[in-house]
């Protein structure tokens, strides 16, 4: 048994995905790193080959070109450069279609993910995993980035039933079929554990050493946080409601309606009674509310239809755990 587990680690084969915007000068030491400890574990027996994919994100200065001499130096090292900088999420969707490895890991351009780390993920996968996150417990970033990332994690952690220290760390492990199952745009990469709990996949954390940014500037500003609220928002709706849209729009629904229905039959009976009701304004609250509520139900039915729809004419093999 020993034996087989042996051969099977040394066929296995590692993705590194990296996305970079304006990091030329980190890049040839990171590749260095990666390549480093990757040999490592390929002497180890760990793993197989391996393969570095850097995603370069309409970058502004010499970064694409720096890239190109690392492909014509190492056949190993691939190169995706997008036509603009469209985002985090956009790059590692695009590593994610091209990757070609049984585990891949996603990390930083920017030095502060440790490669030495690598082991550890893996060993961690070994145990049954399907995603391993890194935790920056020790973060070696200035406050204002600290302070808003601690919130945001919280605020997740409690709003999605997924309990992790770090959401937003970008140093991860996964088994291929997690990587193929996932889609992500806008902000999402920022709920890719999340994401994959809704899909089934099992999750946990390791703590990972985090290393001062030596080189470049930080590309986050304030706005990140405020399209990370909005995608919180849309995340944990799909995570509750994707394939019964009816139980959102339907509560929304009866309890409007409801509510609209309650005002309307008081007023009636203050008209049987002889009161006149028709300059009221609560009478034009009521019927609006009965109104709102015809609409929310109608929209959950049509949400159905369409959700219907979907399941009937896709056969998703993510769902899967194993079949005998």
């Amino acid at each position: 048994m020993e034996d087989m587990n042996s051969k099977y680690c040394k066929k296995r084969k590692v993705s590194v995905v990296v996305p970079a915007y304006n990091e030329a000068e980190s890049i040839p030491l990171l590749y260095e790193e990666i390549c480093e400890n990757l040999d490592s574990l390929t002497e180890a027996g760990l793993i197989g080959d391996y393969e570095i994919l850097f995603i370069n994100d309409g970058s502004a200065d010499n970064t694409e070109s720096v890239l190109l001499k690392l492909h014509e130096s190492d056949e190993r090292v691939h190169l995706i450069s997008l036509r603009r900088n469209f985002g985090k999420s956009t790059a590692m969707q695009a590593g994610f279609h091209h990757v070609a490895g049984d585990i891949v890991f996603t990390m930083d351009a920017d030095l502060q993910d440790d490669p030495a780390e690598f082991r550890r993920f893996i060993e961690k996968l070994d145990e049954g995993y399907d995603l391993v996150v890194g935790w920056k417990q020790n973060r070696l970033d200035p406050a204002e980035k600290r302070l808003p990332s601690k919130l945001f994690n919280t605020v997740t952690s409690k709003t999605s039933g997924v309990r992790l220290h770090d959401f937003d760390c970008g140093f991860k492990c996964f088994r291929k079929e997690v990587v193929d199952a996932l889609d992500i745009y806008g902000e999402l990469h920022r709920y890719i554990p999340v994401l994959a709990h809704r899909k089934g996949f099992k999750i946990t954390e390791i703590t990972v050493n985090h290393r001062k940014r030596t080189h470049g500037k930080s590309k986050y500003g304030f706005e990140r946080y405020m399209r990370g609220l909005l995608d919180s928002l849309t995340t944990t709706f799909l995570l509750k409601y994707y394939d019964r849209p009816m139980y959102f729009f339907g509560r929304l629904g009866l309890f409007t309606g409801g509510l609209g229905f309650v005002i309307c039959l008081w007023l009636s009976i203050q008209w049987l009674g002889g009161e006149s009701i028709g300059t009221r304004p609560l009478l034009t609250l009521g019927v609006l509310l009965v109104i709102m509520g015809v609409q929310f139900i109608s929209t959950g039915f049509v949400c159905n239809l369409i959700v219907d729809r979907h399941f009937r004419n896709s056969y998703n093999e993510s769902h899967i755990k194993y079949i005998t």
